[in-house]
């Protein structure tokens, strides 16, 4: 959600109406039950001015278009408007749809926001329409002669495409010993009735079980968490959500040692998935099961073994929930290949496992968190560049090519990326980060693989019911139906002093075509403010020194590529000032680099000997890795390095190079004795 331009003292927030509107049937709109609820919240606000959400469920049948009404009392405007095109006539407001956000399903919500500026009061809008059609929170259904709803699907294939989008509900019920373990909160059925609004079709509920049964030969599971578990379900299928269930963190507390314990960790499994299979019988065909979450052996001679292994537990797995009878006996149950990993021998070893089974009802899963050095920021990593993208569509076509194209439905079970955190930011860069997302989501729809986002809490705020970053939301949303146009970055660096030169960026058009440049919502001038050349935008210098103003550290002012579909992309326009060090001593266990970052942002470390060679932990390669060996603290003004650094690093001295994102560098020598470090710029 942009923010203003000033930081203000908020004197309102959380102020909000739901304005549940009842749909009116209206002839000749293609015979079409309507319906809304809108919920308007004035996020926060100060003198003159403030900040509004709006969230639009269609309560009605499904709209491939939309558009907003309502009309402000006390005089308010709007000033600058996302994820909708806002207009006004006097006191009467029309947002309209973007390209992107126009499809609204059936119970689906589409959220916008904007500024707006006020005088003398700011009352919440008494009453909206959508399209047309007053919105008080019911609906009026379709008359009887209205084509019934399609059946649930019940072939495997179409199961699986049911089922896409989905979302993880991690580390939560996964949570060890409890849901609320990790730092999330329990689990509620607005969770779950959210995540349905947010065009989410499925969840996968990750499930360990080690602390929730008794002792053996039984291992009774806990009445109270079975029912739980159950309640959890029962919600999301509730919220017409296709539901996934599994053993999760089982698979490396005991399952990983059936290599040296087989009768033990056969028999503990045999109780479990015989528990779990008669608990959910009579569940309808939007449960499915999964047998284990990433299964990993110890002391084994290696994959062939690994593969047998995993290869007697899923038919394992397979049999006791069929042999349970009721909507078991034809359930989607969903195996993993080894490690969840997709190497060509992984997807081969399981292919040869759906043979030997010859049930009809099975689906494969994988995980993806892309590149790994990319993934966590290491190695030079920082970009999502051909390499990465190599990586991503290679792992795909794979899974595509062994099972999709053989009729083995695919569900990619968790994904994202590993280090991407709201509790340690930077790692990844965010525009880098958005075309991972994009990407993902366009490799994934065209090859027909069914997408469950890896979510621990850093996307969702479980709390607040609210998306982290919007901006990511809505990039991912876009990608289950169209591509959203890139750049090579989302930021331009000016300096803070001297003359402002022109700027370029390559447009990544992803098929698409560039439209128009804006900010503050007004079109920036073609050939004035911009040009365009084939798929290069330069930014002229009057123009980057008007947005720019009065040039302070940091972000200036942002604008939006828009193209001709899929979300816009910002671009910060930013300054800075030169980042410099200074002189400092401290030990292995706590060493912190004074250092002014004058508006910019760390992008990687350089580690290296006096006699070049690499340095420190990960000594395949002189880059570290972000946050775990090195760490910015921008509110310190100092740069941390870690003690799992220094566990690597011999006495002598070490030549630090730390690369930023406006393309600066800044050199720092180190030297350690024993446990001392000392260090100055270099």
């Amino acid at each position: 959600m942009p923010a203003p331009q000033t930081r203000r003292t908020t004197l309102h927030t959380a102020l909000a109406a739901v304005l549940l509107l009842a749909g009116i049937f209206v002839a000749g709109a293609a015979q079409a039950a309507a319906g809304c609820r809108v919920v308007y919240k004035v996020a926060s606000q100060w003198p003159g001015g403030f900040t509004a959400d709006v969230t639009v469920t269609n309560l009605g049948d499904a709209l491939t278009g939309w558009n907003l009404k309502w009309k402000f009392a006390d005089g308010q405007r709007v000033n600058q408007a996302w994820n909708a095109t806002v207009t006004a006539v006097g006191d009467q407001v029309t947002a309209v749809n973007a390209s992107w956000n126009a499809a609204i399903p059936g119970n689906g919500s589409v959220a916008f926001g904007f500024n707006g500026s006020w005088t003398g009061n700011n009352a919440i809008p008494g009453a909206f329409t959508l399209n047309d059609v007053a919105c008080t929170g019911g609906v009026v259904p379709s008359p009887s002669t209205s084509t019934p709803p399609p059946a649930e699907p019940a072939d495997p294939m179409e199961i699986v495409a049911a089922m896409q989008p989905g979302w993880n509900l991690g580390n939560t019920l996964d949570a060890i010993p409890g849901e609320t373990s990790w730092g999330n909160p329990l689990t509620t059925r607005d969770l779950l009735r959210h995540v349905k609004s947010q065009g989410y079709n499925s969840v996968r509920l990750p499930i360990t079980w080690s602390n929730h049964h008794g002792a053996a030969p039984e291992y009774t599971i806990d009445a109270a968490w079975l029912n739980r578990v159950r309640e959890i379900v029962d919600w999301a299928l509730a919220e017409d959500l296709y539901v996934l269930i599994n053993l999760h963190h089982d698979s490396w507390q005991w399952i990983n040692t059936y290599p040296s314990d087989q009768a033990g960790v056969t028999a503990r499994y045999t109780k479990l998935w015989t528990q779990i299979s008669a608990a959910f019988r009579d569940h309808p065909a939007g449960l499915t099961f999964e047998s284990i979450n990433e299964p990993q052996f110890a002391g084994t001679s290696g994959d062939e073994q690994n593969y047998q292994v995993l290869r007697e537990l899923n038919a394992r797995f397979v049999e006791i929930v069929r042999a349970s009878g009721g909507g078991n006996a034809d359930r989607l149950l969903v195996l993993p290949t080894l490690y969840t990993n997709a190497d060509q021998g992984r997807l081969d070893a399981l292919t040869a496992e759906f043979d030997a089974l010859d049930d009809p009802n099975l689906a494969a899963t994988v995980h993806f968190y892309g590149y790994w050095p990319f993934s966590v920021n290491i190695a030079g990593g920082i970009r999502y560049d051909t390499v990465v993208e190599q990586d991503l569509t290679g792992t795909f076509d794979r899974v595509k090519t062994t099972f999709t194209d053989r009729g083995i439905p695919v569900i990619v079970g968790e994904w994202a990326l590993l280090n991407w955190d709201h509790n340690r930011p930077g790692i990844i860069e965010r525009g880098e980060f958005l075309k991972f997302l994009e990407a993902v989501g366009h490799h994934a729809r065209t090859r027909g693989l069914t997408t469950m986002l890896w979510d621990a809490g850093q996307f969702l705020d479980r709390n607040q019911l609210r998306w982290r970053d919007q901006g990511v939301h809505d990039i991912i949303r876009a990608s289950w139906t169209t591509r959203s146009g890139t750049a090579s970055s989302d930021q331009i660096y000016l300096p803070r002093t001297g003359a402002i030169t022109a700027r370029t960026l390559t447009l990544n058009l992803n098929g698409l075509t560039f439209q128009s440049l804006r900010h503050n919502g007004a079109d920036l001038l073609r050939g004035t403010d911009y040009t365009v050349s084939g798929g290069t935008l330069t930014l002229t210098a009057a123009a980057l020194t008007r947005l720019a103003g009065n040039r302070t550290q940091g972000v200036n002012a942002s604008i939006e590529a828009r193209f001709s579909a899929g979300v816009p992309w910002k671009i910060d326009i930013m300054s800075y000032d030169q980042p410099a060090q200074t002189s400092a001593s401290g030990t292995t266990a706590s060493f912190a680099i004074p250092t002014r970052f004058g508006g910019d942002q760390l992008a990687t470390m350089e580690a290296r000997y006096a006699d070049g060679t690499n340095a420190g932990p990960a000594d395949w390669t002189p880059y570290k890795e972000f946050w775990t060996h090195f760490q910015p603290d921008y509110t310190q003004n100092s740069l941390l390095l870690k003690p799992e650094f220094f566990a690597e690093v011999k006495d002598g001295t070490v030549d630090l190079t730390f690369h930023f994102w406006s393309g600066a560098r800044t050199s720092y020598r180190i030297s350690r004795s024993g446990t001392t470090v000392t260090g100055s710029p270099s």
